[in-house]
């Protein structure tokens, strides 16, 4: 497809049997349809019958734009309206944290054991090397707050 689109000159029409072969998803074909007209190029799928180098095909194939774009909206507000719901019922998305504060005790007090190897610790909470150096930056010193180095959130 790419090189078919890179073969393209101005005035040439690029034809397809159906609209699904030129993009995955409706708003990625609009974009290619587009793509295609600021290059002077014409676009006309044979089973749907649109051909946007006649008025009637651009109209058709600006409906088309306007509904997936509608669509989009629509989605948009109903996942807005679900996670307000779900807020108000006391829930929130997201992956749950691999340490609480339990579980972070438990690493400080493991790690500060010099006898326990970073791998043993995070074999024992079922966590990442990742997580536990994430978690650990200052705390595994055991400084106090005002002496502790900043955190960088990620």
């Amino acid at each position: 497809m790419a090189q078919a689109i890179r073969f393209l000159r101005k005035g040439d029409s690029l034809v397809v049997w159906k609209l699904d072969r030129l993009g995955r998803s409706l708003k990625n074909l609009i974009d290619n349809v587009n793509t295609l007209q600021e290059r002077g190029v014409g676009f006309r799928s044979l089973r749907e019958n649109i051909d946007t180098t006649t008025s009637g095909g651009k109209l058709i194939f600006h409906v088309f734009g306007a509904l997936a774009e509608f669509e989009r909206d629509l989605t948009r507000e109903r996942t807005q309206a679900g996670l307000a719901a779900a807020r108000v019922r006391g829930r929130h998305g997201g992956r749950p944290k691999a340490l609480d504060e339990k579980r972070l005790a438990l690493a400080v007090s493991l790690y500060n054991d010099r006898h326990n190897s970073p791998h043993d610790i995070c074999a024992a909470l079922h966590i990442s090397k990742a997580t536990l150096y994430r978690h650990l930056p200052n705390k595994r010193l055991g400084l106090a707050a005002s002496e502790q180095a900043p955190v960088v959130q990620s």
